[in-house]
């Protein structure tokens, strides 16, 4: 990976050099284009406007043209927008997608910035970690959301318990004493990954570890393997399907049918659950996924979204100063209170305090992580190893046994 050096200071030169020519943005009676790619549901219409018109108000001369790109093939556009000569100024990428991009060294590396700048002490870390490759800052972080438990608040009340646990043990426990009244205490789908994958980091393990340069599978090691074990635990609390993950069926509309008290979702599977069931409206909650201690919430996967410059962005100095912008502490506090997302920085929490779901995620965020930072995991969960592993422990399959099988397919996938 190529590293930059002196950059700051060449840009610092460029500006004074235009200032002195009186040749700044808008003086000339001219204007500068920034092209911004994002990615489209990621902000709303109402939040893009109102972000355009304070920019190019508080930036005279500049003007953003904010293109909406569709998930969908955008791995092969970024890629050859990055190759291009007339690439985009900023791009939005996944916070998993950074490592496949910046192994083209086509990214602009945007450590001095992130430590100068952007308060990258601060960033929560799914969204930070991902963005680090090799030393460099190349994705800066934007927003982020992560699984929290929804639960039924009267059937919680039916069993006896006042308030959302805090611990793992006490959790089983509480979800032990709603199956006692006939209630289903959880509904968790025999393969999601992403829900094993938190458990797995609060016991210290990894799905994949790099050693000497070289990817390798992880799940058979001891503490990944405990991992499993809770999950295992948790997952029998409930009778949801051992060979099927959280969309098969649609896990939402399970839990508006039933009897349920718990399911482990974003925030925003609330919206489909009322949708089934408008009863449920006022008898939804939010919680954290409780950790091993009191002290702090449990793992959990983070995703989201951050924001890359292009080597060959013709607009640098601008587009960086928009990323600036979209990062920081203004737009920030309006994007997560619209989209309700969680901020990118754990020192916002408090911003999203009002909303309950958003709240649970954020605090959730701070122990957030991401999936290996390996430019070819996208490869494995093509033909994603980790499910059928699940599904073969959960049916009595030797863990070890499943697990070493698993881990190797996901060492000759990265490999």
């Amino acid at each position: 990976m190529k590293k930059r050096l002196l950059a700051c200071p060449t840009a610092l030169l460029t500006s004074l050099a235009l200032a002195g020519c009186g040749l700044l943005p808008g003086e000339d009676g001219t204007s500068r284009t920034v092209t911004v790619w994002l990615m489209k549901g990621s902000a709303s219409d109402e939040f893009l406007k109102r972000f355009t018109a304070a920019y190019e108000r508080d930036n005279p001369g500049v003007r953003l043209d904010i293109v909406l790109q569709e998930w969908t093939g955008i791995g092969k556009k970024v890629t050859a927008a990055l190759a291009g000569d007339d690439a985009p100024d900023v791009i939005e990428v996944g916070n998993t997608q950074v490592a496949q991009y910046a192994q083209t060294d086509l990214l602009y590396d945007l450590t001095l910035e992130s430590v100068r700048d952007l308060g990258r002490e601060e960033w929560i870390p799914g969204l930070a970690e991902p963005g680090s490759i090799d030393g460099g800052q190349y994705g800066i972080p934007w927003y982020a959301a992560n699984r929290v438990v929804i639960y039924r608040k009267d059937l919680f009340e039916k069993a006896g318990v006042e308030e959302p646990p805090k611990t793992r043990e006490q959790w089983l426990e509480d979800t032990e004493a709603i199956n006692r009244t006939g209630a289903q205490g959880i509904y968790l789908a025999g393969q999601d990954w992403y829900t094993l994958s938190g458990f797995i980091w609060d016991e210290g393990g990894e799905l994949a570890v790099e050693k000497d340069g070289r990817w390798v599978g992880a799940l058979d090691t001891p503490a990944a393997l405990k991992g499993m074990e809770f999950y295992e635990e948790l997952q029998s609390l409930g009778t949801a399907p051992k060979d099927a993950d959280e969309e098969n069926p649609p896990q939402a509309e399970v839990f508006a049918k039933g009897e349920i008290a718990q399911i482990i979702a974003t925030p925003g599977a609330a919206a489909a659950v009322q949708a089934h069931n408008p009863s449920l409206a006022s008898r939804l909650g939010y919680f954290p996924i409780p950790g091993k201690t009191a002290d702090e919430p449990g793992a959990v996967f983070t995703g989201g979204s951050v924001l890359v410059v292009p080597v060959h962005a013709g607009e640098r100095a601008r587009a960086i100063d928009v990323v600036g912008a979209l990062a920081g502490r203004e737009w920030q506090t309006d994007l997560a209170r619209t989209m309700n997302y969680v901020p990118n920085k754990t020192s916002l929490a408090s911003v999203v305090e009002g909303e309950e779901g958003t709240a649970a995620m954020a605090a959730g965020a701070a122990r957030g992580r991401a999936t290996p930072n390996s430019p070819k995991w996208a490869d494995v969960e093509a033909d994603n190893p980790i499910k059928p592993y699940m599904t073969a422990v959960l049916r009595g399959e030797d863990p070890r046994t499943a697990a070493r099988r698993a881990s190797q397919r996901i060492t000759d996938a990265l490999s």
